[in-house]
């Protein structure tokens, strides 16, 4: 096990508790939140652009949905190695290789002649991606005190949906007045933009406050421990669920199929339907902070939060596609929207199961493992909507049916784990409050203080 790291819940005594925050912690998060904004920004420009990419590359929906597929693919499969790579490498370097692979990959996605170079341009967006938002989080623990965690993850989520937001509002109408090339390779230059300070500014920790060295070892058995022992922390294993219950209903519809359905199957214009999904977006913002205040002040809300925002979406989503008539009022599409709004705050509830189960040493795993569940139902359901839609002939009833699928999936798997989930967290927290009688090792930090 690693020595504690200064700063952090479990220093050493004689050795600062917590790291000083103030001015220049704001300084220095905020170059990394800009790379994690920029990254948002080009994850979700297909969202806006899925139907100009089919008429580019000429193929079909399931073509169509293999583009953010791959993307989410490679994404969720880097969480784990990119959880060890901030232990290891530190935040500077991680973030910094991120942003030259996604910047690099949007660019490549505008210049691409071919469909197998567009897909090999999303797979290297995606790997650049799924380097940012882990080393965002460590840079909230690195630099400000603990208390101030959950709020710093919250408003780096906030940022995170302002970058969806750009999409939305200036990527699409750019990409009708200059076309597919322009806008892509234009707004690629963002990611120079945001890679300056970052090479030139950031660093991993305050002065003083920086990791213990490490003992020569064996990496291979680091990197198994941190795994095995994450993974059988049932804490970890219902953070991951959470996450993949909540986040992916909206998700899907932001990231891809939201445009089409509402311009295809809802017959709205491409304005109105941008609107729509803005407001997703908006909806997304304001009920992060209210998630956040209720899961900081009552830890007990945690799982009906996250069951009332899953019944809530299937509730909608079954109002939508079971609308009599060829099209749902929009009355309907906009409470939908707005209830898609509350899945990702729901989904960072995930984070706040799976940080109290493990010790300072195995945060970057363990948020890993979680963060790896949402996109995992990501991918099935983009995949499996366009599958549908292509042997269906572009039937998105039959298609988006399978939300209710993997929710139910995912409620069943919460329900399974919650009592010993929650049980060993009250172990925690009677060992924590029981000062000598607690056993030897890192001690926890209070129990619903999220990390996020």
């Amino acid at each position: 096990m690693t020595a504690p790291v200064n700063g952090s819940a479990d220093a050493s005594p004689g050795i600062p508790a917590d790291p000083p925050g103030g001015r220049k912690a704001v300084a220095v998060w905020g170059i990394g939140v800009a790379v994690y904004f920029v990254a948002v920004i080009f994850r979700t420009s297909l969202g806006v652009a899925g139907l100009d990419a089919a008429d580019r590359f000429h193929v079909n929906a399931s073509a169509l949905a293999t583009f953010s597929l791959l993307q989410l693919l490679v994404y969720a499969g880097m969480q784990i190695p990119v959880g060890l790579m901030v232990d290891r490498l530190g935040t500077k370097k991680v973030l910094t290789l991120g942003a030259v692979l996604f910047t690099v990959g949007q660019l490549g996605f505008a210049l691409s002649p071919s469909y197998g170079m567009a897909l090999a341009a999303r797979a290297l967006l995606g790997c650049g991606d799924a380097m940012t938002f882990i080393s965002v989080l460590r840079l909230g623990t690195r630099w400000f005190p603990a208390r101030r965690g959950p709020l710093m993850a919250q408003l780096a989520g906030l940022v995170g949906m302002a970058g969806n937001l750009v999409s939305t509002l200036v990527l699409a109408p750019v990409l009708h007045g200059v076309g597919w090339t322009a806008a892509f390779a234009g707004s690629a230059a963002a990611g120079l933009v945001v890679l300056v300070p970052l090479v030139l500014f950031l660093r991993d920790h305050p002065e003083g406050h920086g990791p213990a060295p490490r003992t020569a070892g064996a990496s291979g058995g680091f990197v198994r421990r941190q795994i095995r022992e994450s993974w059988a922390e049932p804490g970890t294993r219902l953070g991951l669920w959470v996450h993949f219950t909540t986040q992916f209903p909206a998700m899907v519809f932001l990231l891809l199929w939201g445009m089409p359905f509402l311009v295809e199957a809802q017959g709205l214009s491409r304005t109105t339907a941008g609107g729509l999904l803005t407001l997703v977006v908006a909806s997304n913002m304001a009920l992060g902070l209210v998630y956040g205040q209720i899961v900081g002040r009552r830890q007990s809300a945690r799982i009906p939060l996250a069951l009332g925002t899953v019944g809530l979406t299937a509730l909608l989503w079954a109002a939508v596609l079971g609308y009599p008539g060829d099209r749902a009022p929009m009355w309907l599409l906009v409470t939908l929207c707005l209830v898609l709004g509350g899945c990702g705050p729901a989904s960072m509830i995930g984070f706040d199961f799976a940080r109290p189960a493990n010790p300072a040493e195995r945060q970057g795993t363990a948020s890993g493992i979680t963060n790896m569940g949402g996109f995992l139902a990501s991918m099935t359901t983009l995949l499996t909507v366009g599958i549908l839609l292509d042997a269906t002939g572009d039937n998105y009833r039959i298609a988006f049916s399978t939300v209710f699928v993997l929710e139910a999936v995912g409620v069943l798997n919460i329900l399974r784990l919650r009592p010993l989930a929650l049980a060993r967290e009250r172990e925690r927290a009677h060992a924590t409050v029981s000062g000598p009688a607690a056993p030897p090792g890192p001690v926890p930090t209070e129990p619903g203080r999220a990390l996020a």
